[in-house]
């Protein structure tokens, strides 16, 4: 990529320190840094360190008549070709969200014309707050990218998502972001609805979007199935959703209107997605056809692959085990593969205990998807992937396949996020 000039905004939070290494590998990519740091930041990290790193002026006030001299902050929020603000504190994202300008940081956002990548560090329950999540709800509609943050112990001393990122992965989403010009928000007409517009969500309303996947609709499955047995008792696996979820609150940063069909699972919907809860492999057939047409689908669900003949009563003890009579479920990967209404890109997901790569690349050829994601669930339970925070994957394609490393979901979920916008454009 040829060398591209990137605004950062420093947020007050611990996760300030980790703005070094962000301008470092910035500059070692040959883009050029230029800082600004907010009150709450300097509490956490000083101008001259920025400074040093950057090889570059940092900013600091509003009202520093010698910088507004020398460039007004309005031609500073336009003379970048990305605004990235890291680590964007609660604070900072309620500001963005309700247009907010009392200090230099916010009045940069309001005034820029270029596009702007929000990446949220904060306390778990910060995160997960209702304000919090409408505020990242609005800045998507917006046109604001906001990253998904990582899942993971805090300085706090809790755990779950807020963490912010590493940095190599907010290079990733920086370049990605770079990758795509600036252009005005249209949509076309889909089958007499607005294009990237899922039922139920609302059309976003900026003029000026410049996210990735702006005017793309994606469609994620995530979770396991539940195929009643009786009233009480249901066959089930242990997917915990959390790759699902993920990748839609993933896909939702870039820009891109999810429609999340979500199996059984006790987690919260990712801010600007759409979720539709489903029970049965039937009922996600279902809400998939549904959910159509669409840019792409992203089928991670652990679909169930059979169902019982339910009985209407619960089934007691007869000193006999029952006998289950089993029927196959609707295969939704392939018919989706084959539908005529086909997305452009179809991935699906193998979970495998033995010869994973050779199993992904027969399911690749049998259901007739355009990826798999293979991901191996053996060992014991406190060690699986299937609900653990972090994934090893192999992305398989017609052109071959990638090992990626160990790491969170969260971040397998960015990489996942940044191919499909590849695979879009």
């Amino acid at each position: 990529m040829s060398s591209k000039r990137v605004l950062l905004i420093v947020g007050g939070g611990i996760a300030a320190y980790k703005a070094c290494e962000l301008i470092r590998l910035l500059r070692k990519r040959g883009h050029t840094v230029r800082c600004v740091l907010t009150a709450g930041g300097a509490h956490f990290i000083t101008p001259m360190t920025l400074a040093a790193l950057s090889e570059q002026p940092v900013h600091t006030s509003l009202w520093e008549l010698k910088d507004e001299v020398e460039m007004g902050h309005i031609e500073l929020s336009r003379q970048a070709d990305l605004v990235v603000v890291c680590p964007a504190t609660a604070d900072l994202l309620a500001k963005m969200a309700a247009g907010i300008a009392d200090d230099l940081a916010t009045t940069l956002l309001l005034a820029t014309d270029k596009p702007v990548l929000a990446v949220p560090a904060m306390n778990v329950r910060m995160w997960l707050h209702a304000a919090t999540r409408r505020n990242v709800a609005t800045l998507r509609e917006d046109g604001i990218m906001v990253m998904a943050p990582d899942e993971g112990p805090m300085a706090c001393g809790e755990f779950g998502p807020g963490r912010l990122p590493e940095p190599e992965a907010i290079v990733a989403a920086v370049e990605a972001a770079l990758s795509v010009p600036p252009s005005p928000y249209v949509l076309g007409e889909v089958e007499g609805r607005d294009a990237g517009t899922a039922p139920g969500t609302r059309t976003p309303t900026s003029p000026s979007a410049n996210c990735i996947l702006v005017g793309r609709h994606i469609l994620v499955t995530a979770g396991p199935t539940h195929e009643p047995i009786d009233p009480v008792r249901y066959i089930a696996n242990r997917s915990s959703g959390k790759q699902g979820f993920a990748i839609a609150e993933a896909l939702a940063a870039l820009g891109a209107s999810v429609t999340l069909v979500a199996g059984p699972v006790a987690l919260a919907t990712p801010a600007g997605v759409t979720r539709i809860d489903v029970e049965t492999a039937r009922d996600m057939a279902a809400a998939v056809d549904a959910a159509l047409p669409a840019d792409a689908a992203i089928m991670v669900a652990a679909v169930a692959d059979w169902r019982a003949e339910a009985s209407g009563l619960k089934i007691k003890k007869s000193g006999e085990p029952p006998a289950l009579a089993l029927v196959e479920n609707p295969d939704i990967l392939a018919t989706l593969s084959h539908s005529p209404r086909r997305p452009r890109l179809v991935v699906g997901f193998a979970a495998e205990t033995n010869d994973l790569v050779a199993h992904a690349q027969a399911k690749l050829a049998r259901k007739g998807c355009d990826w798999i994601v293979a991901n191996d669930v053996s060992g014991p339970k406190e060690q699986s992937v299937m609900g653990g925070p972090d994934n090893a994957v192999h992305l398989v394609t017609a052109d071959g396949v990638e090992d990626w490393p160990r790491m969170p979901k969260a971040e397998v979920a960015q990489r996942i996020a940044a191919r499909i916008a590849e695979a879009l454009r």
